[in-house]
């Protein structure tokens, strides 16, 4: 995101879920604080993923999403199953991050697969 209000609420966002963990009203008012200026700069995937996200925290009350599975590399399957997060406030966390830096390519990528995956837990639950 460009506007430096939208930076300013992401970057604030990012260090309070990083200092408090996911506390439900702020992360859901911030979100929606955020999402116009992805509409204004015209960046559907970033706005539908931040609403889908701060629609899953209203509902759920956490984010029950895990961070996008990395694709194997032969050999390092096992590595990647180690690996693998459920912790709420560290996929939030990745998420930001990924909102934060939206022009690269592997972002754009696990955005994707968030909203994917948001959509099949909405449908599921």
């Amino acid at each position: 995101m460009k506007n430096q209000k939208a930076i300013k609420i992401l970057n604030k966002l990012i260090g309070e879920v990083e200092q408090n963990g996911i506390i439900t009203n702020t992360v859901v008012e911030d979100l929606q604080n955020l999402r116009p200026y992805a509409i204004e700069e015209q960046r559907p995937l970033i706005a539908k993923t931040i609403r889908l996200v701060f629609e899953h925290i209203e509902a759920y009350q956490t984010f029950d999403i895990p961070i996008p599975e990395e694709e194997p590399i032969e050999g390092y399957e096992e590595l990647l199953e180690e690996e693998e997060s459920t912790d709420p406030a560290e996929s939030l966390l990745y998420l930001l991050n990924l909102l934060a830096e939206p022009e690269n390519k592997t972002n754009r990528l696990d955005l994707r697969a968030y909203v994917e995956a948001l959509q099949m837990y909405a449908e599921e639950n």
